[in-house]
């Protein structure tokens, strides 16, 4: 039985008048059923093609608004930028004349303090120096008088013989006993 089924290629071969084209009626029910595919397609894949379409087209608009819209932020972000740079050139504009300001008036305190800090030293030494003239003038005082008395000492001691002497330092040791 399974030979009987088994067709020989002789058998399924077909023949037509022209070697280039097809039987009449494979042209009919194949250009039939090709309209009826292709109308299918139309009828339910074309729409869902514009949809797609339509869609992506939307997408893309939409990404287009979105990137003018961050540009527009950027170009208002670096104006802001740009009015915050001039806002801080003017702060260290102030700062610096606060800066010189408050070096002028240090400066001029620290004079003031030299001035005064001067004044006194002055003072200082002035008053060292009168102490100064004041021990010396003391000093040369007691070497003046310590010299007057040794020279009156060896001038009395020469001038006066020996029992001169020996009578006056008697008196002298009387006078004593007598206070004692």
């Amino acid at each position: 039985m399974l030979a009987s089924i088994i067709l020989s290629s002789e058998e399924l071969r077909t023949t037509t008048e022209h070697a280039w084209l097809p039987e009449w009626f494979e042209i009919a029910f194949g250009g039939a059923a090709s309209i009826i595919i292709i109308g299918a397609l139309a009828k339910f894949l074309l729409p869902q093609m514009k949809k797609a379409l339509q869609a992506r087209s939307e997408r893309i608009g939409k990404e287009l608004l979105q990137a003018h819209n961050n540009k527009q932020n950027s170009i208002n972000l670096a104006s802001t930028i740009k009015a915050d740079k001039g806002d801080i050139e003017a702060e260290r504009a102030r700062i610096l004349a606060d800066a010189d300001t408050e070096a002028a008036r240090v400066l001029s305190e620290g004079r003031a303090r030299i001035e005064v800090e001067a004044t006194e030293a002055q003072a200082k030494a002035t008053s060292d120096i009168d102490a100064g003239q004041g021990r010396l003038t003391n000093e040369v005082q007691g070497q003046v008088a310590a010299l007057a008395a040794a020279a009156t000492e060896h001038v009395v001691t020469g001038s006066l013989d020996h029992a001169t002497q020996v009578s006056l330092i008697e008196d002298f040791i009387a006078k004593v006993g007598a206070h004692v």
